[in-house]
């Protein structure tokens, strides 16, 4: 379909849109925030930021000042961000916790905030509360690092480096609220090898612990600028003033005898500790591997073995293809390409099988060319986008230490590829024979764009009524908005004015004008089995990264083995092309040349069975309020229509270079 010079002109094209979208995003682009290494001396100020806090039970982020906690001198201040941090719902803020490099803290005071009423039946739960019982999760940042969370009970201790550390806990037989009003910051360092007495960050791991401070307010001044707000009555170890030898907080200190945790009401003295810890074995180039392996709590074990099922599907699709396919092909090239002799009867030389509809098979397809058209346009579109964001990923440009850079490149890309979708869009339309060019191009640039914006608009007015850190700016809508119609919709136009000025695709038979009455078809090569089938295959070579990848989108887990998902995207693409040419040939051997759309349907089952597994993932998250259904299945349909567009592109292209390849083989009489 596509020509070679073509597609040169058009790159060029992309090359210089692709510098103005550079532009427009951001002016820095020749750094990468989390790339450039920091470097810092012996008591220098490092800077604690707090994002958005996140739940598995509500899926709705919200900023982390939005509970009492303590505020840094002049308030909030938010940090640079960009596109897709913004459309993360990241809100990375400065904190008031104070550290400086190498620098002992032992039970360092912030603030005293009243956190809200005590729990009481009959009476609703302070904000503080109910966050706690949605099991709300900070996010600290320290150098660009995500704080792992380590949690400590009689007999084990378990870090954690995913999902953050909670803000408090409730208690297992009376289900009170306790909140995390002390934390220790454990930090590593390693000296640089090219700078002289300068050290950089390689780990970050925050302990919270509830205790319930017995206080006196300060109400000297000068104490309060040494950032002694109170003076505790009943201090643990670590908080008392007068012991000579140091001791950082620890789990014996606070579940000692006497000691009570801290409930979530009332006034609340916040507390921390901060230890450095030297590792000369941790380089700062490999800080991150730890957060991306998760620990290793998903073995390499359980993606080869994805990989290798993957592999079994792919191997008895092509058995199937070589077995059934080439063997019968075969004898009907033989059959239909021999050469008659005067002895022979009629009878014999009566055709049967798929050439019956050589007059019919590339006829255009009965129910709307001009929709096949502009989903074939908008699936090419996702398939190149999806391609090029796993090849940058895999090639470690967009690390998880970048924040937003996944979602900011699949957005510029899918944006970026418009001019694809234009062009397919055009070609297909215009070998269907269709009038309506303008209207087709149309659809293509505001179809499916417009379908995820007006969703994501939705959604973002819910995130508002929700107070969710989800509420996209009214700035970022904007941004939103000149990509689409000031990027997107220009290059579907332009990829569709060449496609336009091609010739129609050239078929190696031609097409009766009245069509041929099709026969009645076995109840196997109807639609629901063929759509069952279709779409079990290519599920099953990729349901396990799958799962990976709902975990990273929904449980806020880190996905990282691009690698692997390239293998899985390919097997993918091979599993829908064989199985589609499998009940293609099928369909025509049937003498039913209605192939089209149910090439189209039948590869693009897939992104049913993906979505029917939505509904056994949900089970994992514990949620249970309206808006979190809302959500999770808005989205997930959303990317599941896209996924059906993307392989139903897959089935309509490997037909279509099949049935061109077989009919171009036969002689027609």
């Amino acid at each position: 379909i596509i020509k070679p010079k073509l597609i040169l002109t058009m790159l060029r094209s992309y090359a210089a849109a692709l510098v103005a979208c550079c532009l427009l995003a951001r002016g820095e682009g020749f750094y990468l925030p989390g790339v450039n290494p920091m470097s810092f001396s012996d008591g220098q100020d490092v800077k604690l930021k707090v994002n958005k806090m996140t739940s598995t039970k509500t899926l709705m982020p919200i900023d982390y000042y939005r509970l009492p906690f303590c505020q840094p001198l002049g308030g909030p201040k938010m940090e640079n961000e960009n596109l897709g941090e913004f459309l993360a719902g990241d809100r990375i803020e400065n904190s008031p916790y104070r550290l400086k490099m190498k620098k002992e803290m032992y039970c360092e005071q912030i603030c005293i905030m009243n956190v809200g009423r005590g729990e009481q039946p009959g009476v609703s739960a302070n904000k503080m509360v109910r966050a706690i019982r949605k099991n709300y999760h900070n996010n600290w940042i320290v150098d660009n690092l995500s704080a792992a969370s380590k949690a400590e009970d009689d007999t084990t201790i378990t870090t954690r480096y995913w999902q953050g550390f909670p803000i408090g806990y409730l208690e297992k037989n009376t289900k009170k609220a306790f909140i995390h009003n002390h934390v220790n910051l454990e930090i590593m360092y390693h000296p640089t090898e090219t700078e002289t007495d300068k050290f950089r960050i390689v780990r970050f791991t925050v302990e919270p612990f509830s205790i319930k401070h017995e206080y006196e307010p300060e109400e000297d001044e000068e104490a309060e600028k040494l950032f002694k707000v109170a003076k505790i009555v009943n201090p643990i170890p670590s908080c008392d003033p007068n012991r000579k030898k140091k001791e950082h907080t620890d789990y014996t200190m606070v579940t000692a005898a006497g000691r009570e945790p801290q409930p979530a009401s009332g006034k609340v003295l916040f507390t921390y500790d901060v230890t450095w810890t030297q590792n000369l074995d941790l380089k700062w180039a490999s800080r991150w591997d730890i957060y991306l392996s998760m620990d290793e709590a998903i073995p390499a074990k359980v993606h080869w073995l994805s990989i290798a099922n993957s592999l079994v599907i792919v191997f008895v699709l092509s058995a199937m293809i070589i077995a059934i396919l080439v063997r019968n092909l075969r004898r009907d090239f033989a059959r239909y390409n021999r050469l008659a002799h005067d002895e022979e009867r009629s009878e014999d030389l009566e055709e049967f099988g798929w050439k019956l509809v050589h007059a019919d098979v590339f006829r255009p397809p009965s129910f709307s060319p001009l929709l096949l058209s502009v989903a074939c346009g908008t699936g090419a579109q996702i398939l190149f986008m999806s391609f090029l964001t796993i090849i940058f990923s895999a090639m470690g440009f967009l690390s998880p230490a970048n924040r937003g850079a996944l979602l900011m490149a699949e957005l510029l890309l899918y944006v970026m590829m418009g001019g694809f979708a234009g062009y397919i869009t055009a070609r297909l339309y215009k070998t269907f024979k269709g009038k309506s060019w303008q209207r087709a191009t149309t659809l293509t640039a505001l179809g499916f764009p417009g379908i995820a914006f007006g969703f994501f608009f939705i959604m973002d007015l819910i995130a508002v009524s929700q107070e969710s850190s989800d509420a996209v700016p009214f700035t970022t809508m904007v941004v939103l908005l000149v990509l689409w119609f000031g990027i997107s919709t220009p290059l579907v136009f332009f990829g569709a004015y060449f496609g336009y000025k091609q010739d129609a695709i050239e078929f190696p038979v031609n097409t009766s004008s009245i069509p041929r009455q099709i026969p009645d078809q076995p109840w196997f090569m109807g639609i629901p089995f063929t759509l069952a089938i279709g779409g079990i295959l290519p599920f099953g070579a990729c349901f396990v990264e799958l799962y990976f990848i709902l975990s990273s989108v929904w449980m806020d887990q880190y996905y990282y083995v691009f690698g692997f998902l390239l293998l899985v995207y390919f097997i993918l693409i091979i599993t829908c092309a064989e199985i589609t040419v499998l009940f293609c040939y099928f369909q025509l051997c049937g003498e039913n040349y209605h192939w089209w759309w149910r090439s189209f349907c039948t590869a693009g089952s897939t992104a049913l069975y993906v979505f029917f597994y939505s509904f056994v993932y949900f089970k994992q998250l514990e949620a249970n309020s309206f808006v979190t259904y809302i959500l999770y299945f808005g989205y997930m349909g959303l990317v599941s229509l896209g996924l059906f567009m993307m392989t139903g592109f897959i089935g309509v292209f490997s037909s279509l270079v099949f049935n061109k390849t077989i009919f171009g083989s036969i002689k027609i009489d």
